[in-house]
C-alpha cells in the first residue's frame, strides 16, 4: 500500500460520500455540502491509495492561538496503517505555534487520540445543537 497525503480543498462529491459513509457519519448523505465545507475549512490533508481518497482531517483556527481539529475519518479496511496518525502529526505540525488544539472525541476514539497527544478534559464537556443523527 502506498498512501498519498495532499493538501488540497477540491473533492468529487461521489469520494466524500463514499469516505464519510464508509465510517457511517450522516454527513456523507450531504455530499454538495461536504464539497463546500472542504473549501471553506482552513486546513484538509487528504490520504490517498491511487485516486481513491481513503483518509482526512480537516481543521479550522484563528489565525493564532486556537486550531480545531473538526473531522478526522479512515476507511474502515484502511484502518491501523497509520495514516490517521500521520494526518493528526500533519495537523499538530502546521500548528505547533499555536497554544491549543482542540478536538471532540467519540469516547471509542480517546485512547488514539490519548495516544496522539492530546489530553481528555476533566471540566468540560462537548455540547451540540445538531440535526445530524450520528
Amino acid at each position: 500500500m502506498n498512501i498519498e497525503y495532499k493538501d488540497i480543498h477540491d473533492f468529487d462529491k461521489a469520494q466524500l460520500e463514499r469516505l464519510f459513509l464508509s465510517v457511517e457519519w450522516s454527513s456523507g448523505h450531504y455530499p454538495d455540502k461536504l464539497v463546500t465545507a472542504m473549501k471553506n475549512f482552513e486546513t484538509v490533508y487528504s490520504a490517498w491509495d491511487g485516486d481513491r481518497l481513503v483518509g482526512m482531517i480537516c481543521a479550522m483556527d484563528d489565525g493564532i492561538m486556537t486550531a480545531y481539529v473538526h473531522y478526522l475519518l479512515v476507511a474502515p479496511e484502511y484502518q491501523g496503517n497509520e495514516i490517521g496518525r500521520t494526518l493528526v502529526e500533519m495537523v499538530k505540525e502546521k500548528y505547533t505555534d499555536y497554544l491549543r488544539i482542540v478536538l471532540v472525541a467519540y469516547d471509542a476514539e480517546l485512547n488514539f487520540y490519548e495516544n496522539c497527544g492530546f489530553k481528555k478534559s476533566d471540566d468540560s464537556s462537548p455540547m451540540f445543537i445538531t440535526s445530524l443523527w450520528t
